[in-house]
């Protein structure tokens, strides 16, 4: 099967899943093609892309911003499309009807990409870019469009550009994928067919993920794991706050914070203000290798996530299956899509989103319970082998596009 990609920036290192979505199928022998709209600024860049060599299947369909440049470009795009006679690219010109994606040329670009070739699916991740793919459809490229919703996309999204943002792509896309049933309630609510959606996890590759009995002597310190952009809705300011409670009583614990984002000023100024940054590690970006290291390190996993102003929400929260499939206890918060991803009482906790006392008693329930680790990590990894395996969620996503075409 032939399948096309349509994604915003790529390779990113905080959408390890869609890159897994894509090597998945790779390895079940598809062919795989990516339409991505930027080059993410980053410095660190997940192994598997070379592994895959996956720059020579990225196309990226931005025009460049020097107008000059931009018009030469589509010239020739327009010159050689109506030299074969392919006058459909004009009809990606029209403004009115596609507003700032035939402005800024890049559904010309697009089309032009997929014309040259031949797919069976293309498959879009987030809303947006779902909104592109019915264009396509609309001039003519003969495919069946699946559409991934994530987080901000159905959250955030509706509430910036109202809430009829996706009503043409909801009745013209073929097929919806929502990462948790959480998230296909959201989209059904705003007015997608609930017999158009499948709930299909975001997945891992479990061989990379080793389970480890967590375990503790007397003169190591506890160490606290997060990993996730240092944004909003993560609620790292809540697991500071909680850490600084906890810290009071057990004053040798270690907390690593594993990503980078626009609130890091705000949060090392906060860890300052407590007086805990002796206790409290940045990591900043990190890659596969680093972050597997932090995981077989750590003893117990936090992830706080709360509500943004903005309307912006956690999906699905891979991290806490990678941490679960690793044997850790982990501590998050009734939020979105996340209890349908840990066995609450079991392999972790929930508590209430922004309750800093509960995070603290959760925590410091754990530390002084370490009998309970072992049991909590066999229950994780056990969870995460049954739903998310990205071998068997890979097999799921080609029987849809199979139904499809």
């Amino acid at each position: 099967m032939k399948i096309a990609f349509i994604v915003g920036r790529f390779p990113k290192i905080s959408e390890s899943y869609i890159l897994n979505q894509i090597t998945g199928l790779l390895d079940l022998g598809h062919e795989v093609e990516i339409f991505a709209q930027s080059r993410p600024d980053e410095d660190k860049i997940h192994p598997d892309v070379e592994k895959y060599k996956l720059p020579e299947r990225t196309h990226y369909f931005v025009l460049p911003r020097n107008i000059g440049h931009r018009t030469r470009k589509a010239a020739l795009m327009i010159g050689e499309s109506v030299h074969k006679k392919s006058y459909t690219i004009l009809k990606s010109l029209n403004i009115l009807k596609y507003g700032r994606h035939a402005s800024s040329l890049r559904l010309m670009n697009l089309h032009y990409l997929l014309s040259e070739r031949r797919f069976d699916v293309v498959h879009c991740h987030f809303g947006a870019n779902g909104i592109l793919g019915v264009y396509l459809k609309e001039l003519g490229i003969p495919v069946k469009c699946v559409t991934s919703f994530h987080g901000s996309d159905i959250n955030s999204d509706p509430l910036k550009y109202g809430p009829h943002i996706y009503d043409e792509l909801f009745i013209k896309g073929d097929l919806f994928t929502a990462n948790t049933n959480f998230t296909k309630q959201q989209i059904v609510q705003l007015g997608c067919d609930e017999g158009k959606i499948e709930i299909l996890p975001m997945g891992l590759r479990l061989e990379k993920f080793i389970l480890s009995e967590r375990k503790i002597n007397d003169k190591s310190p506890v160490i606290i794991l997060t990993v996730g952009r240092l944004t909003e809705k993560k609620g790292h300011e809540y697991a500071v706050r909680a850490l600084a409670k906890v810290i009071a009583g057990f004053p040798d614990i270690i907390y690593f914070i594993a990503g980078d984002g626009p609130l890091r000023a705000n949060l090392e100024s906060l860890v300052s203000e407590l007086g805990i940054k002796g206790n409290v590690k940045f990591m900043g970006q990190v890659d596969e290798g680093e972050v597997l290291r932090l995981y077989q390190k750590a003893h117990i996993f936090l992830l706080p996530s709360v509500t943004a102003v903005n309307g912006d929400r956690e999906g699905q929260a891979l991290v806490l299956q990678e941490a679960q499939a690793m044997g850790m206890p982990v501590i998050s918060t009734i939020h979105n899509g996340i209890p349908e991803g840990i066995l609450n009482g079991k392999s972790g906790y929930l508590v209430p989103e922004k309750d800093i006392e509960a995070l603290a008693n959760r925590i410091i329930h754990l530390i002084k319970h370490q009998e309970l680790w072992p049991e909590m990590g066999r229950a994780g990894r056990w969870f995460v082998e049954g739903r998310y395996d990205m071998k068997d969620l890979s097999e799921r996503l080609i029987s849809y596009y199979s139904k499809l075409i």
